[in-house]
């Protein structure tokens, strides 16, 4: 099984605010669904609880240290290493999230799958730092995109090990 990163974030890290995105980005939202349907997703508790529901056609796996937590329609991991257990049978699984699980599967990640956010947003939730040099290389990026309905400016990267 390859463990991925997807993630949506602006150049200094940030990844959210408050327990939410700071931006909302329709062309990102229907290239995250479009990725990631029929694969497993790895996320951690808060990032579950800000979506509010399972993500429907693929396997929600949710980290938490409490043992007793529980939801509808998840598998809940205790680590990241159960998480990619119940994750394995598929060929590709994806890590969505928050920042402690980013951290947690970035040493593992085989590849990085990056919305990045060109216009500055206030956070206080940020991504780990990433060396490309070092750690990944840039195998695709897209031309700047400004999003039709927000006017957000971004571009998708593809970084692999």
């Amino acid at each position: 099984m390859n463990l991925s990163i997807i993630v949506a974030m602006t150049q200094n890290g940030v990844i959210g605010v408050h327990n939410q995105l700071p931006w909302h980005l329709t062309e990102d939202l229907k290239r995250f669904k479009q990725m990631t349907m029929g694969h497993p997703l790895i996320m951690g508790r808060k990032t579950h609880e800000s979506i509010g529901k399972p993500l429907t056609g693929r396997t929600n796996i949710v980290l938490t240290r409490d043992p007793h937590y529980k939801a509808n329609g998840i598998i809940v991991a205790q680590n990241l290493a159960e998480a990619m257990r119940y994750a394995s049978a598929d060929g590709e699984a994806f890590v969505i999230g928050g920042a402690d699980i980013y951290k947690q599967a970035y040493p593992l990640a085989k590849t990085l799958y990056v919305t990045l956010i060109l216009d500055r947003f206030e956070g206080d939730v940020f991504f780990p730092e990433v060396n490309f040099e070092k750690d990944f290389k840039i195998v695709e990026e897209s031309k700047e995109i400004i999003s039709e309905k927000e006017k957000i400016r971004f571009k998708y990267l593809k970084a692999t090990r």
